[in-house]
């Protein structure tokens, strides 16, 4: 049955992959005889864009492709670019208009009003202030660009005036505009779109050096028209929203203008913020401003690039350009490509690369991840017979073996779990008792992932092994983060849709300890397995899955928890009881005897 935290303090800022320094007590890995598959790669690789076949209707979403592309302004060359009918950014359009979300950096405000604001910060020979025209939004609009960003550092070029005149061109273009505001909780506010059943929400903000101390640059409470600001550590704004976000959106997409210009590294800020974004449920962070593409790929579950370089500018000093497209599912990213562009020595449209330039250009891209600590993306997307992109269910070798690892409770992560999911002086079972899980499972978009649960340690042998038969049958889990992301909030917890086990909080209207509390209980895709008692539904996206047939040899859909399914008999087997089999159904619910 649902149930209410018994801790919440703060939020903490916790990566679903991290170790935490943990003791690892055991690892069992693949078995012997057992293939890994290749994604592979080719020259200048296209996302496919089908219909699903497995669309059900209880569960609509489907697979959708974003764009995203680096810092555009019009100055020097592109000075009269809006004015040419029928303009676009060019060649490189093609890879936009084909997404379904398409996203840049305006590095400027859009007006032709106003006086130069103040750069007193900045080395004066180093100063610079762009500006567009309110036309620049149709030239971006016609080569397929959905939303811009103007949070970076010269989006406040002239002044509360260039804002308020790039709002106002805003509300009369399909271009949408995210980062800035006229308050501050109107400049965190995300741009929201459903794409194929997906929620999407993209938030923008700016984390580059900070050029003036004039508040319009890292918008305060009742300082007016601003920037939206997350300048490392003072973080907690842009957290707190993408935290908001994801507690109501399938899919959260944060882009930002940050690093160093010319590093083609990312800073330890730069990874600082990105893990806290993880932490908080962002899905996708994504930015620029060094104007050089930095590198891209898997921080956990979240797909990071750190720098995607320039993209319309007014010289080539640095000409290295492209866009990042990425084919989603849900909340995981299943597929990333880099097409490569070049800018001309003078500046203006960027120029696609084909043939060999292009292969050896994508390998430079990749090779880029070196310094970032991130693991390699997906890849490109490797048709099947269908088209779908997707491997087949019943294609055996289309996943690596299942990995799980048992560890300890370690220092570090000890301290994170302390005030949100385990208070020491209350909760009735000690960290010493405890153990770490890391498990494959199967996301909802076919591929492999590692999730992580904390467990008893009477029961955590039993569960590498009943998720290693989920697995096996390749049964889909969104996503698997400890509570503690959610600062130990159920409710929040569900509402992501997050695979979860410890928990020390008590039965909801109770001061009763739940199954939670002691390590002894799961909860497996709170939406598509909600709890229900009389008209109350929780998480409350689960309330289309309410009415799903669940009974023996029915078919539940994607990641759905049926009678004597794939999930319940392998709970069974461990001796685990199903709280679908409650007079108040927790379909989600599994608990140990």
């Amino acid at each position: 049955m649902r149930l209410v935290a018994l801790v919440a303090v703060g939020v903490l800022a916790l990566s679903a992959c991290t170790s935490g320094g943990n003791v690892t007590d055991e690892v069992v890995g693949p078995r012997d005889g057992e293939a890994t598959v290749d994604l592979g790669s080719g020259s200048d690789p296209e996302l496919s864009d089908p219909e699903l076949s497995d669309s059900a209707p209880e569960d609509p979403q489907r697979r959708i492709t974003l764009a995203f592309a680096g810092d555009v302004h019009f100055e020097g060359a592109l000075v009269s670019l809006p004015d040419r009918a029928g303009s676009t950014v060019g060649a490189m359009s093609r890879w936009l208009r084909s997404a379904d979300l398409a996203m840049v950096n305006l590095e400027s405000p859009v007006t032709t009003r106003g006086a130069m604001a103040p750069k007193e910060r900045e080395v004066a020979g180093d100063r610079y202030w762009f500006r567009s025209a309110p036309s620049a939004l149709d030239v971006l609009d016609r080569s397929g660009v959905d939303v811009v960003s103007v949070a970076n550092n010269h989006g406040g070029d002239y002044g509360v005036r260039g804002l308020r005149d790039t709002l106002r061109a805003a509300e009369d273009s399909p271009v949408a505009v995210v980062g800035i505001g006229r308050d501050r909780d109107a400049a965190f506010t995300p741009y929201r779109r459903t794409i194929k059943g997906t929620d999407v929400a993209v938030l923008a903000a700016d984390s580059s050096f900070r050029e003036s101390a004039d508040p319009i640059w890292g918008v305060l409470p009742g300082s007016g028209p601003g920037i939206a600001s997350a300048r490392v550590p003072y973080t907690n704004q842009l957290t707190r929203a993408v935290r908001k976000a994801a507690a109501v959106d399938d899919l959260v997409v944060v882009y930002l203008h940050w690093g160093d210009e010319g590093d083609a590294c990312p800073t330890g800020d730069q990874q600082s913020l990105a893990r806290d974004l993880s932490a908080a449920g962002a899905d996708i962070v994504v930015g620029t401003h060094a104007h050089t593409p930095v590198g891209a790929g898997l921080l956990g579950d979240t797909y990071v690039s750190y720098g995607l370089g320039n993209f319309l500018w007014y010289n080539g000093g640095r000409s290295s350009s492209g866009v990042l497209r990425l084919a989603v599912r849900g909340d995981e990213v299943v597929a990333d490509e880099w097409h490569p562009a070049y800018i001309p020595p003078e500046g203006g449209q960027p120029q696609r690369l084909t043939g060999s330039p292009a292969e050896e250009a994508v390998s430079g891209w990749n090779d880029l991840r070196d310094c970032t600590r991130l693991a390699p993306g997906p890849g490109p997307a490797q048709p099947t017979d269908d088209g779908s992109g997707d491997r087949p269910d019943g294609d055996r070798d289309a996943l690596p073996p299942y990995t799980s690892a048992i560890g300890r409770i370690g220092t570090r992560l000890q301290e994170r779990m302390t005030g949100s999911s385990h208070d020491p002086a209350s909760c009735p079972v000690p960290f010493a008792d405890l153990r770490r899980l890391e498990l494959s499972y199967v996301g909802f978009g076919g591929g492999a992932r590692t999730g992580v649960l904390v467990v008893h340690r009477d029961v955590a042998r039993d569960v590498v092994s009943t998720f290693e038969r989920l697995y096996e049958a390749r049964f889909r889990v969104q996503q698997m983060r400890l509570v503690d992301v959610y600062a130990g909030d159920d409710n929040a917890s569900m509402a992501a849709n997050n695979t979860s086990a410890y928990n020390c909080r008590t039965v909801a209207g109770t001061d009763t300890f739940s199954d939670h509390a002691y390590g002894r209980a799961i909860d497996i895709n709170p939406v598509q397995n909600p709890y229900v008692r009389g008209a109350i539904v929780q998480p409350p996206r689960g309330g289309r899955f309410v009415d799903v047939d669940r009974s023996s040899g029915a078919s539940t859909g994607r990641g759905v928890i049926g009678s004597d399914d794939v999930v319940t008999r392998a709970f069974a087997r461990a001796g685990w009881s199903w709280g679908g089999d409650f007079s108040d159904p927790d379909f989600q619910h599994f608990s140990a005897e």
